[in-house]
C-alpha cells in the first residue's frame, strides 16, 4: 500500500457521459489554433510534461511506450501535384484571381521542399521524437539507471524506423553509454501493426460505414466560396474544377504545412467555420475506421490486443528480473488510436454513431497528433510494491480503475483489468 501522508484520491469508473465535456472540441478551439483542424496532421504540441511526484519511497524503473511516427509530408507526391497542376492550368488560361495566383506561388515553394518525399518524415518529425526522448530521460531517470535493458522496435515503414532512430539518439544524447538495440522487420509486425481480417472487411471501401460517412462529408463540404475566391473564370471552373475535390485537396496541403519547414500557410484561404466542418468530417471518418464506433462491435479496438499482450509480457519480464529499462515501439495512428481505446484511457473510447455529435466527445488530434505517444511508467519501492501511471502525449491520464493514489494505479489491479479485457473473445462478425 502507498504510505500514509500521500494524497489519496479515489477515482470512479468512467462512462462516456462523464468525460464528454473534457473531450469536447468546438469552433472556438479551432479559431484559437487553426492547426488543430488538421486532426491527425496536428503537429505534436511541445510542452514540458507535468509530472505528479511518485509517492514517497517509489522510484521509476521501467517505461513501456508506443508512439506514432513524427511529422511527415503528405502520403504521396500526387497529393501536391494534383492541386498544383490544376492551378498551373488555370494560370495558363488566365482563370485565377489575385488570391489564386498568390496560392499558386506559395504552392511552388511547398513543392520545392516536398518533391519526392511523399510519406517521409519531415525534419520536424525527427526533432519531435528526439525531444520526447530527452524529456522522458529527464522525467524518469530511474528507468535508465544501473544497467538498463532497453529495446526499440518499429514497423517496416521508413518514417517509423526514422522516428525510432531519432528517439534513440535523443536518449543517447542524455547518456551516450546506453545500449538500445533497434529493429524494423516483419518479425514484430503481428503486434506493432495488427489488423484482423474481419476489421479489414469492415473498413473496406463501401463497407457498412461508408454511405453515412459519405453523406456527412458532403454536408460538411461547402466549396462554393473558396472556389469563387481562387478562380475568376466560371467556364474554366465548369470544365475543369471538381469543387469538392479542390476543397479537400487544399485542406490536406493546408493542414500539413505545420509539419514542414518552408514556412508557408494556407489556412488563411479558409474560414474558421470551413476548417471546423472539414475537421469534423475527417474526425468522424477516421474514428469509424479506427476506434469504437458501435457498428464495429469492438473489432477495431481488438486490433490492439496483440500489442497489449506484448506490453504486459514485457513489463512482467522486467518486474521478475528486478531490473530497469524500457520498451520503445513505433507505428502509426491506426495503431495508437485503437490502443488508447483498448486501454480505456479517458476520452479515447467513446461509442458514438452520430456524426453530428462525435466532436463533442472525441477528438483525433488530442489522441494521435504527429508523434503522439502512450507511456506507461512503472514505479516500485523497497518492498517491490509496484505502481504505474499512464501518460498520453506526455500528460497524465486516467483509466477506469479505482485507486487510492491517483494518478498512480496499483500494478496488480491494472494487470488483472487488462488481462480480463484480453480474455474477452474477439468479435468475429
Amino acid at each position: 500500500m502507498v504510505k500514509k501522508g500521500f494524497r489519496k484520491i479515489a477515482t470512479s469508473l468512467f462512462v462516456c457521459a462523464a468525460f464528454v465535456c473534457a473531450a469536447q472540441t468546438n469552433l472556438e478551439e479551432i479559431k484559437e489554433n487553426p492547426d488543430r483542424a488538421g486532426g491527425i496532421y496536428y503537429a505534436y504540441p511541445v510542452t514540458e510534461s507535468l509530472n505528479t511526484p511518485a509517492p514517497e519511497g517509489y522510484d521509476a524503473f521501467y517505461i513501456s511506450h508506443y508512439a506514432r511516427h513524427g511529422s511527415r509530408y503528405l502520403i504521396s507526391d500526387n497529393d501536391y501535384r494534383t492541386v498544383i497542376n490544376l492551378f498551373e492550368k488555370a494560370d495558363s488560361a488566365n482563370a485565377l484571381t489575385l488570391l489564386g495566383k498568390d496560392v499558386l506561388k506559395r504552392l511552388g515553394k511547398v513543392w520545392l521542399e516536398a518533391r519526392g518525399r511523399g510519406g517521409e518524415l519531415t525534419p520536424l518529425g525527427h526533432r519531435q521524437h528526439r525531444s520526447i526522448a530527452r524529456r522522458m530521460y529527464k522525467a524518469f531517470p530511474g528507468a535508465f539507471a544501473g544497467n538498463p535493458v532497453l529495446s526499440a522496435r518499429s514497423t517496416v515503414v521508413m518514417r517509423c524506423a526514422h522516428s525510432m532512430n531519432s528517439f534513440c539518439e535523443g536518449l543517447k544524447e542524455m547518456d551516450p553509454s546506453l545500449q538500445i538495440p533497434r529493429e524494423s522487420s516483419q518479425r514484430n509486425m503481428y503486434y506493432l501493426n495488427y489488423h484482423s481480417p474481419q476489421s479489414n472487411y469492415f473498413t473496406r471501401h463501401r463497407g457498412p460505414w461508408y454511405e453515412e460517412n459519405r453523406k456527412f462529408e458532403e454536408a460538411m463540404t461547402n466549396p462554393g466560396r473558396i472556389v469563387a475566391s481562387l478562380f475568376s473564370d466560371d467556364t474554366f471552373v465548369l470544365r475543369n474544377v471538381n469543387p469538392h475535390e479542390l476543397m479537400w485537396g487544399m485542406y490536406w496541403v493546408a493542414v500539413d504545412m505545420q509539419n514542414m519547414e518552408c514556412g508557408e500557410t494556407f489556412t488563411d484561404i479558409f474560414t474558421p467555420e470551413e476548417l471546423f466542418d472539414l475537421w469534423r468530417s475527417f474526425n468522424y471518418g477516421f474514428y469509424v475506421r479506427n476506434s469504437n464506433h458501435p457498428a464495429s462491435c469492438g473489432m477495431l479496438l481488438d486490433n490492439a490486443k496483440p500489442l497489449l499482450r506484448d506490453i504486459l509480457s514485457c513489463a512482467e519480464a522486467v518486474i521478475q528480473s528486478h531490473g530497469t529499462g524500457g520498451d520503445f515501439r513505433f507505428g502509426h495512428d491506426g495503431n495508437l488510436i485503437p490502443l488508447a481505446g483498448l486501454l480505456h484511457i479517458e476520452n479515447c473510447y467513446a461509442a458514438c454513431d452520430d456524426p453530428y455529435r462525435l466532436h463533442e466527445m472525441y477528438s483525433d488530434f488530442k489522441i494521435s497528433p504527429m508523434a503522439g505517444n502512450i507511456q506507461i511508467v512503472f514505479f516500485r519501492n523497497k518492498d517491490n510494491d509496484i505502481l504505474v501511471k499512464f501518460m498520453l502525449n506526455e500528460r497524465e491520464v486516467k483509466i477506469p480503475l479505482s485507486t487510492d493514489c491517483a494518478p498512480f494505479y496499483h500494478w496488480n489491479d491494472v494487470k488483472n483489468y487488462y488481462t480480463s479485457i484480453l480474455e474477452t473473445p474477439d468479435y468475429k462478425g
